[in-house]
């Protein structure tokens, strides 16, 4: 059961991490300095090749072991941050739009 649970739960943090990088390196975030925009994309690193790592362990051992959720957290919490940001890109984006529309 803890593979069938954590193996695709690793999976999901790789890809979010993975959109995430993209966005923050593809991406000028109005919102944030460069300073945070950089120390968020590092986190994301960061985040990203420990998840590998986990990965690679829960792997070589047969996904025999599990992974203490004070790991898990931070990763969540990472990946929420990036969409909040996201969401908030979005909806800036958006109201731009209408502002636009609005002027023609």
């Amino acid at each position: 059961m803890l593979k069938s649970l954590l193996e695709p739960l690793l999976g999901d943090f790789q890809y979010w991490f993975g959109r995430s990088r993209t966005f923050l390196e593809d991406t000028e975030i109005s919102f944030l300095t460069a300073e945070q925009q950089a120390d968020l994309l590092a986190r994301v690193a960061q985040a990203q090749s420990e998840v590998s790592a986990a990965q690679s362990l829960f792997m070589a051992i047969g996904g025999q072991a599990g992974i203490e959720t004070s790991v898990l957290a931070p990763w969540h919490q990472l990946v929420s941050e990036c969409w909040q940001v996201s969401h908030r890109h979005r909806l800036a984006g958006s109201s731009h739009s209408i502002q636009i529309e609005s002027q023609e």
